[in-house]
């Protein structure tokens, strides 16, 4: 599916700390699904403009999708401080809310390090959601912040991980012991050779969204109930 890279449109999403900037990529005429992802940590650089952000937007773009990527509370336009992941759970409520107004279809989310631990955690207990990605999935401490992931130990939704082999927030080791943990269904896809931004290997990882999203999301009678 070819969709014009022009038909990006820019827009603010009232939030709870005040105007959210978004970035929203159009999908088909008819789709069947939309879907939300999430950026890295904003004190570290992190935006919607992320590399990793990106090539997944344009992944779930490429099945005609409506994706949106915003900036957490205090990045770019987005107003309000950042909240160390607490308040940025309602930034993920909020968008969520937003895309099901808009579209009312099935939701996908997708959330890159920080962006992952954060809108997994939002998105697991909404059920307007039919599938999670969580990309560079932290499992360790991140500047002595860890994040607690054990709500997905209740999660049936289908899951896909993909992390670097050589990624030092998702020790492979301690990373696939997690995943195997999850209800099914699950899929860890470790990529050779990556660093946890994917430095190198971003179509490797964009690839196996490709590959996940027919089997799982579109192939899914959850996705149509």
């Amino acid at each position: 599916m070819n969709i014009s890279e022009a038909q990006i449109k820019s827009l603010f999403l009232a939030g709870p700390a005040g105007r959210i900037e978004a970035l929203l990529n159009m999908g088909s005429a008819n789709p069947t699904h939309a879907a939300v992802v999430c950026h890295p940590h904003p004190l570290f650089g992190g935006t919607l403009h992320n590399k990793v952000v990106f090539h997944a937007t344009k992944a779930l773009q490429g099945f005609g999708f409506p994706v949106l990527r915003f900036n957490f509370r205090g990045t770019g336009l987005s107003e309000g401080e950042h909240d160390e992941g607490r308040g940025e759970l309602d930034d993920v409520r909020t968008a969520l809310d937003w895309l099901a107004k808009e579209f009312s279809l099935p939701l996908v989310f997708a959330g890159f390090s920080f962006g992952a631990a954060v809108g997994l955690r939002a998105s697991a207990e909404d059920s307007r959601v039919v599938g999670l990605i969580g990309l560079g999935t932290p499992v360790v401490a991140v500047e002595n912040r860890t994040y607690d992931l054990e709500f997905l130990q209740g999660c049936t939704l289908p899951k896909l991980f993909i992390s670097g082999d050589r990624d030092q927030f998702g020790p492979h080791a301690k990373l696939e012991a997690f995943v195997a943990t999850l209800p099914e269904p699950r899929q860890l896809t470790f990529i050779s050779g990556a660093d946890h931004f994917f430095e190198g290997r971003l179509s490797e990882m964009r690839n196996v969204i490709e590959d996940w999203v027919p089997a799982h999301i579109l192939n899914s009678e959850r996705s149509h109930a």
